[in-house]
């Protein structure tokens, strides 16, 4: 996590070659959290963990934004990337004239009559917004825990507060979040989370 940290510094400080070395040391645990992340998406989506990773990477990169301090506004910026993308993916396959809410079956897959393992984005948006509006710290654990992958301990590190108070603040945004997607009555209650 140190390289890390150098990378940002070095970037911040105007050198180009910078963000080639910091993209060289995130992008296999980036394309790994972006795989995992697409696997719980529905079936027919097409966006692909490479090309996911690419955009969040334009965005961060290109947005002309190099100054992000330490590794906690990073990750942050990782994973706010992400979520935007995952969000803007979820709202153009709603659009009516892209099929609005009908999925698509495979032929071979018609007459298993599986329930969906997925995730609404949309839902899951939508209460991270709600979440943020009243805690924004919070809401920021779960960006981290759950759009950059980090781990717990990996949080509490990045933001700089004990472990059991990430515990107990991520305990909490569960809990939220899962009230306010099922509240709506919307199937898709992320397992994660």
């Amino acid at each position: 996590m140190r390289e890390i940290t150098e990378f940002l510094d070095q970037l911040a400080g105007g050198d180009e070659k910078a963000a080639q070395g910091l993209m060289d040391l995130v992008y296999l645990e980036l394309r790994q959290l972006a795989q995992a992340k697409l696997a719980q998406e529905g079936p027919g989506h097409t966006l692909q963990p490479t090309a996911l990773v690419h955009e969040a990477w334009m965005r961060l990169v290109g947005s002309g934004q190099k100054d992000w301090k330490s590794r906690r506004y990073f990750f942050g910026a990782c994973a706010e990337a992400m979520r935007r993308i995952l969000v803007e993916s979820a709202r153009r396959k709603h659009r009516l004239k892209h099929g609005g809410d009908r999925e698509r079956v495979e032929l071979e897959d018609f007459s298993q009559e599986q329930p969906l393992d997925t995730i609404d984005m949309l839902s899951l948006d939508e209460a991270l917004a709600k979440l943020a509006s009243e805690d924004e710290s919070k809401a920021e654990i779960v960006r981290l825990r759950f759009f950059a992958g980090l781990t717990l301990d990996q949080v509490a590190e990045t933001l700089e507060l004990s472990p059991a108070t990430i515990d107990r603040h991520w305990a909490y945004a569960r809990a939220f979040l899962f009230h306010e997607i099922q509240g709506r009555g919307e199937a898709g209650a992320p397992k994660e989370i």
